[in-house]
């Protein structure tokens, strides 16, 4: 009798213990249910730029085509290497010229789901932002004029040009080539990362160290500034909140308030995706820091100002790493032959 009291009080006290474990699981989830979404299998629709599968291959050739540069060296996929997270691997990239940019090239993975692009949302959407490095003298250092005549120079690119903008007189232009590469850029999704599957519902897609880092993540006040679909790119803040970093990483950036002259916005970014962040570094829009974990101890000590340890600093490490989706499968496309007529590369 006394073996079987022992043997139901043992078992009530592990399934309490068990039940306990599961509601602070089952809180964990909701409360990361609550703060983020997954990315989507599919590629959202853009409005007023409906995505054909004839503009999404143009789209894709625009993107790989060196040509679009003055120089016919540098295109999309240079600063936005497909291969590499979407991003480059440099500090800051190089452009026309070996001239250096000012900023770090943020990946264009996810970037569908940002509320604007560039470091201080200067352009509104994909297509605008497209629009910029091509006319960039630090990077494609071309104009739109030029660009359309390197297009209208290949058939083939006419011929795609027509089918993806039916009834147009004339749809070789420049806002079309920005809208063809807007809508493949789109397709640029990284779905089904640990985090993502936890996130549906899969409460063991996640371990342990991993759970502990989303606690410390959310419990400490990041998911303020990254949080939704993208981890991030949904608002504005400023660099420094407890303190400002070293000027090294500010590196005399003043951020938003060059492009708005607003005091509110003097050293505010948008803030960048964390989704996919051990593929891209360096981090931060100066590029100086290539380890993930001192981001990390930045972000704590500027942002924060958090007593968060070593231990808790690798548990954070260890969750953003959970968050490395799907990586696109892109086949380089095989582009048009030039003529007599394709204006000849230069490094002026």
């Amino acid at each position: 009798m006394k073996k079987t009291y022992v043997a139901a009080l043992v078992f009530t006290l592990a399934a309490s213990v068990a039940g306990y474990a599961a509601d602070k699981e089952d809180t964990l989830l909701k409360d990361a249910q609550a703060a983020f979404k997954p990315i989507p299998d599919k590629a959202p629709a853009i409005k007023g730029n409906e995505a054909t599968p004839v503009k999404i291959e143009l789209g894709k050739m625009l993107y790989f085509e060196p040509r679009l540069s003055k120089s016919s060296l540098i295109s999309c996929n240079t600063c936005h290497n497909v291969g590499l997270g979407g991003a480059d691997y440099q500090q800051t990239s190089t452009g026309h010229g070996w001239k250096k940019g000012p900023r770090n090239a943020p990946t264009v993975f996810n970037s569908v789901f940002n509320l604007a692009q560039f470091w201080d949302g200067r352009a509104k959407d994909l297509a605008e932002q497209a629009k910029g490095p091509v006319q960039a003298s630090v990077e494609m250092n071309n104009t739109p004029e030029n660009v359309v005549k390197v297009l209208n120079s290949m058939p083939e690119y006419v011929n795609l040009f027509k089918q993806a903008f039916p009834g147009q007189a004339d749809p070789v232009t420049f806002d079309n080539m920005a809208k063809a590469i807007e809508v493949f850029e789109a397709t640029l999704n990284t779905p089904d990362s640990k985090f993502d599957l936890f996130l549906k519902g899969d409460a063991q897609a996640l371990n342990q160290e991993e759970k502990e880092g989303l606690k410390l993540f959310m419990a400490h006040g990041c998911v303020s500034c990254h949080s939704g679909v993208n981890m991030g790119g949904d608002g504005y803040y400023e660099l420094g909140v407890v303190k400002k970093p070293s000027e090294k990483i500010i590196a005399g950036d003043t951020g938003r308030f060059a492009l708005t002259q607003a005091k509110h916005d003097e050293f505010s970014f948008k803030s960048p995706s964390l989704r996919n962040i051990e593929l891209t570094p360096p981090y931060f829009h100066s590029g100086v820091v290539w380890d993930l974990n001192e981001a990390v101890a930045v972000m704590n000590d500027s942002q924060l100002g958090a007593d968060l340890k070593e231990g808790d600093l690798h548990k954070i490490v260890a969750f953003l790493k959970a968050t490395t989706g799907k990586q696109p499968q892109v086949m380089h496309p095989i582009l048009p032959a030039p003529t007599n007529a394709t204006p000849k590369p230069s490094l002026d």
